[in-house]
């Protein structure tokens, strides 16, 4: 599968989204893809009285985990936000957003009210007695959740960055559902923030499995920056500015980003808003957010004051049982940050000296193809791809033989006797799949049993999705810091245009409690010409909530973003019903001019 010397980035992403429809649990779809799979979990949730059906099994086992399932979501997501124009020319956007609402549409389920939260569904304990296709369970399929008296900050604030992430996936083609999707995920930032408390705690039978070593701090720094890219909400920045200290944001220097630790993940986002001139007042936090996030990215390419090992075959190593997922979430980062960095024209500076965004997207590519086969052992560890892969994977369903093929029960310890322990290729091909990887000294054994190698897990090919849409795009010179679009529609002006009467509006006084601030935020030639982007702020200084809001716009030669246009007048966005008192909405626009567009408000309404 190696073309002109690289790899087929394309086909390793079509792959890599594919292995998703082999983990669904639930009714599966009539474009189901992968056929040897079946329905499964039918009843899931039935005894607590809540339809918990659908959803992914987070690896080789049959259990639903909600923290990695979230996280999981959220970097489909980014990796659709970031790189979506390049999965839009692969013919495989579509395929990655239905791989994303197959997950949001179970996370909607697990969240019947405000400060409810189902976080698991079966239990590790008696799934892993157990070798049985999905489709056969006998395990025990109780569902645990979080609540204000059991809390849970740490998934309550990963599920609410996913539902935040995917809003922004889905706000042109679906709005509804990204509407949706926007107020679960306020739901459960309130929740996470106001119930504080570690959800492994309160589901102990997670903590085995996916317990939160890293706390919940990270992930509400994490979820405020989610929030705030889906709503522009200037509170989340605050939020972000105000906790940055207190809760690690500013302190953490880290070289792993993953399920657990997300500090270096809300560490780029942070300085993404820097770079994209949102900081205002938090300026002086956001400039040490970066610093670590920078941090990072030097201690990945092995020129910080402290540096993540490598294989001698070069790749990241941090623990021996599922190494790869840290390297494809590190990859993703230092994908992300190597075009923002390219975006504003600078570099980055690390203790071993400057570092340019080309050398930090030729790191990631190198990591990304050493997992597709350019290694010691030439072995593709993603499942399908090349010629020389893991045939041996740790996965139930792939290594016993379709239901749809052979119908026979395969009871709980009947599937070790049977399958688990039979020295062959699996009967079904777990496409796309991302197993464990190789030791940290570029050693694999393709067995069933060494389950710290070969088994998958939807965390590892989360981040892979954008990173191998983005080297499948090549270098298309687009913008990361500002919305990816086709070159800005002009307004083109009339050489003697008849004379229009000319807007009559009150000067803004200091008693308007609706005030707008507008600023240049960053500025570009393209094709001879100088667009500028303008953030606009618009805060509510009465002491009443701002109900109705309309707005007028003169003077603007551009698109604009994160209002709502009906006729001539603008008003909230579709993902906001009021503002309260203090509190503001941003919205941005690109034009030619060097003034800003005239923007008042013509009318409101405070209730």
């Amino acid at each position: 599968m190696v073309m002109g010397g690289g790899h087929d980035y394309g086909q390793a992403l079509s792959k890599s989204i594919l292995f998703f429809e082999a983990q669904r649990s639930g009714y599966l779809p009539s474009s189901q893809r992968v056929k040897w799979r079946a329905n499964s979990g039918l009843e899931d949730g039935k005894t607590s009285g809540v339809d918990l059906v659908g959803g992914y099994y987070d690896a080789g086992d049959n259990v639903k985990f909600g923290l990695p399932m979230a996280f999981t979501i959220t970097m489909m997501s980014w990796s659709v936000v970031e790189y979506g124009k390049q999965m839009a020319a692969t013919g495989e956007l579509g395929n990655a957003m239905e791989a994303i609402k197959w997950g949001t549409d179970y996370l909607i389920k697990a969240h019947p009210q405000p400060n409810v939260l189902f976080g698991e569904v079966g239990d590790g304990t008696s799934d892993h007695y157990c070798w049985q296709r999905p489709e056969d369970m006998t395990t025990d399929r109780q569902a645990y959740k979080i609540d204000t008296n059991n809390p849970g900050s740490d998934l309550a604030g990963e599920t609410a960055a996913a539902m935040a992430a995917a809003s922004l996936v889905f706000r042109h083609s679906n709005p509804a559902y990204a509407n949706e999707l926007l107020s679960h995920a306020t739901q459960l930032f309130d929740f996470a923030d106001k119930y504080r408390g570690k959800y492994d705690i309160s589901i102990r039978v997670a903590r085995k499995y996916y317990q939160s070593y890293s706390g919940y701090d990270d992930e509400l720094l994490w979820a405020a920056a989610w929030m705030h890219q889906a709503t522009n909400d200037q509170y989340y920045l605050n939020y972000l500015g105000k906790n940055g200290d207190s809760m690690g944001g500013t302190g953490w220097s880290m070289t792993e980003f993953g399920w657990d630790v997300k500090y270096a993940g809300a560490q780029v986002l942070v300085a993404k808003f820097l770079m994209q001139g949102k900081a205002g007042q938090n300026s002086p936090v956001f400039e040490k957010y970066q610093q670590k996030a920078e941090y990072f990215m030097c201690s990945c390419l092995g020129k910080g004051s402290r540096n993540v090992q490598r294989t001698p075959g070069g790749l990241l190593f941090r623990q021996r049982w599922n190494n790869l997922q840290f390297v494809t979430s590190s990859s993703f980062l230092l994908t992300v940050y190597s075009d923002y960095l390219a975006s504003t024209g600078k570099s980055l500076s690390c203790a071993a000296g400057t570092v340019s965004p080309t050398e930090l997207l030729t790191f990631a590519k190198s990591q990304v193809d050493y997992i597709l086969g350019d290694n010691p052992r030439a072995t593709s560890y993603m499942v399908g791809y090349g010629s020389n892969y893991p045939k041996q994977v740790h996965h139930r369903a792939s290594s016993i033989v379709s239901i749809k093929e052979d119908s026979a029960f395969v009871s709980c310890r009947g599937g070790y006797a049977t399958w688990y322990g039979r020295k062959a290729s699996d009967p079904n091909l777990l496409t796309g799949a991302i197993v464990g990887g190789p030791d940290a000294y570029d050693n694999f054994a393709d067995e069933r049993d060494n389950f710290e190698q070969t088994e998958p897990a939807t965390y590892n090919n989360a981040p892979l999705l954008g990173i191998l849409a983005r080297l499948n795009g090549g270098h298309s010179g687009y913008n990361q810091l500002l919305p990816v679009l086709p070159t800005p529609k002009m307004t083109v002006r009339q050489p003697n245009p008849v004379p229009q009467p000319k807007w009559a509006r009150t000067p803004v006084t200091s008693s308007t409690p609706i005030t707008i601030k507008q600023k240049v935020t960053a500025s570009w030639i393209y094709n001879g010409k100088t667009y500028y982007r303008y953030a606009s702020l618009l805060t509510n200084k009465s002491a009443k909530t701002l109900k109705v809001l309309n707005i007028s716009i003169a003077k603007l030669y551009g698109p604009l973003w994160g209002l709502t246009k009906s006729g001539e007048s603008y008003h909230f966005p579709a993902w906001v019903n009021s503002l309260s008192t203090q509190k503001s909405i941003e919205f941005v626009y690109i034009h030619s001019s060097e003034s800003p567009a005239d923007v008042w408000v013509s009318s409101y309404t405070l209730a």
